[in-house]
């Protein structure tokens, strides 16, 4: 039987006369008349939601590793390709950088998520990040030779993704364990704030580092950021399997995918960002683009505005905590995405340009924080890693794909064509894809069975272990 929704709080009660019109009491803090106090209240309101941050030490500890990890790694993501540039001058070499990423993304993306499950995550985690660490110093030890060789890139590239593949549910599957079910979407929208500093930061401090540096110094960096994760990691607590979790097999990857099936609201959330990245993706154009605005100098800025505009939304993302149907957020925010890129796509001025790149990525952005809420507050936790793993593949291979498609796109029509036409396509699909899955528009996170359910697990699980 399912549970209700627990009912709202009652209205506080005043006790006295009621106050007159005109004092300040009596007045609609949204009234442009407001007191100072209430208008710095709704700016606060704007603000992230520190909660997550403050009530758990593991959160602290798990957001900072990842924001070090991912600003060093960012100057990776920008020294590995024009060092195979360097050493080949061919731009098929450079491309296939990301054909040698992808199937290890799809092996071990599933069997990270079983492996997730069956496994301590704390260990997974700390194991995976040292992995990485020894895989840049690999990357180090190869740009200090006289004659640095080709093959180490494609090797630790492969090698890299597998690990990143196998980390990132047992990260994902964490969150839900040390975060109170009611700050799962505050911890997402402070997450995606991490990604989103070290998205501008970490390549734009690696242009530099690399033109001015050179490239051994960008390995460098990035080992000692790997360094200073683990040593954060190793202090998160324990976090064992759940009871009834599965070893991890090809049988309890199929589990997880038949619970995945069973819940269309999430195979919603799935779909639309699939469809999202593979139609409207532009990062593969942005180099040609930028050529036919006759502004060269603007492609660094355009492949930052994503980013900036995704930075912009967390910041402001105090209000996501007071949004229910995540749904119908996932929904509009895609297809405004694709409406920015019908923009981005049609305009002759760069400065536009870059004004709708920011603004699709602040509206995917918005879509990545519901999904995440959705995911995390529904998910039972002996099902999580392997869900996360679907995840994965979820946001990391329509990436990819759009890639491929854009590119194609291009070649057969025109770079503006390929970006606004995408665009319009995901606007189509997105809207195809709501009237399909009436699950995932009516998905309300107070009513919603799954929601329900693991709000009372973890009220149980609080009251029989009570935080010191």
């Amino acid at each position: 039987m399912t549970e209700e929704a627990p009912a709202p709080p009652a209205p506080p009660t005043r006790v006295g006369p009621p106050p007159d019109d005109s004092s300040p009491d009596a007045r609609d803090p949204r009234d442009a008349h407001a007191s100072p106090d209430a208008r710095a209240s709704r700016a606060r309101s704007l603000l992230p939601d520190l909660a997550p941050w403050w009530a758990s030490a593991d959160f602290r500890r798990l957001w900072l590793s990842g924001l070090i990890t991912h600003f060093g790694s960012s100057l990776t993501l920008v020294a590995l390709p024009v060092q195979m540039k360097v050493l080949t001058g061919s731009v098929v070499a450079v491309g296939a950088i990301g054909a040698v990423e992808l199937v290890p993304l799809i092996v071990f993306g599933l069997y990270g998520g079983a492996l997730a499950d069956a496994l301590d995550k704390r260990k997974l985690i700390v194991r995976t990040e040292a992995g990485q660490g020894l895989l840049c110093a690999g990357l180090l030890v190869n740009a200090l030779m006289p004659t640095p060789a080709v093959w180490p890139l494609y090797a630790v590239a492969a090698l890299s993704s597998a690990l990143g593949a196998v980390q990132r549910p047992a990260l994902d599957s964490l969150v839900p364990r040390i975060v109170a079910h009611e700050h799962l979407p505050a911890a997402a929208s402070l997450n995606s704030l991490r990604w989103s500093v070290g998205g501008v930061a970490g390549p734009a401090l690696a242009g530099v580092v690399v033109a001015y540096a050179g490239l051994g110094w960008a390995y460098a960096v990035d080992l000692a950021t790997f360094v200073v994760s683990v040593a954060l990691v190793l202090g998160l607590g324990a976090s064992p399997a759940a009871h009834e979790a599965a070893k991890p097999s090809l049988k309890s990857i199929a589990e997880g995918a038949r619970y995945a099936w069973s819940r269309k609201e999430l195979l919603g959330t799935y779909a639309i960002d699939l469809a999202a990245m593979f139609f409207a993706m532009p990062l593969a154009v942005l180099p040609f683009l930028a050529d036919e605005l006759d502004a060269e100098w603007s492609l660094g800025l355009m492949y930052a505005a994503l980013p900036a505009g995704a930075l912009l939304v967390t910041l402001t993302s105090g209000w996501t905590s007071r949004v229910h149907r995540h749904g119908r957020m996932v929904a509009l925010a895609a297809a405004c995405w694709g409406l920015a890129m019908v923009g981005a796509g049609a305009v002759h001025d760069v400065g536009t340009v870059l004004l709708f790149l920011a603004l699709a990525g602040s509206f995917d952005m918005v879509s990545g924080i519901f999904r995440g809420a959705m995911w995390d507050q529904t998910i039972p936790d002996e099902l999580r890693g392997r869900l996360a793993g679907i995840e994965l593949l979820s946001y990391s291979v329509g990436p990819q794909l759009g890639q491929v498609r854009a590119g194609g796109t291009a070649a057969w029509t025109s770079v503006r064509t390929s970006i606004w036409a995408g665009g319009v396509i995901c606007v189509a699909a997105v809207g195809l894809l709501g009237l399909c899955l009436p699950g995932l528009m009516k998905y309300d996170v107070r009513t919603n069975e799954h929601a329900v359910r693991m709000r009372s697990a973890r009220g149980r699980a609080l009251s029989s272990h009570p935080h010191p």
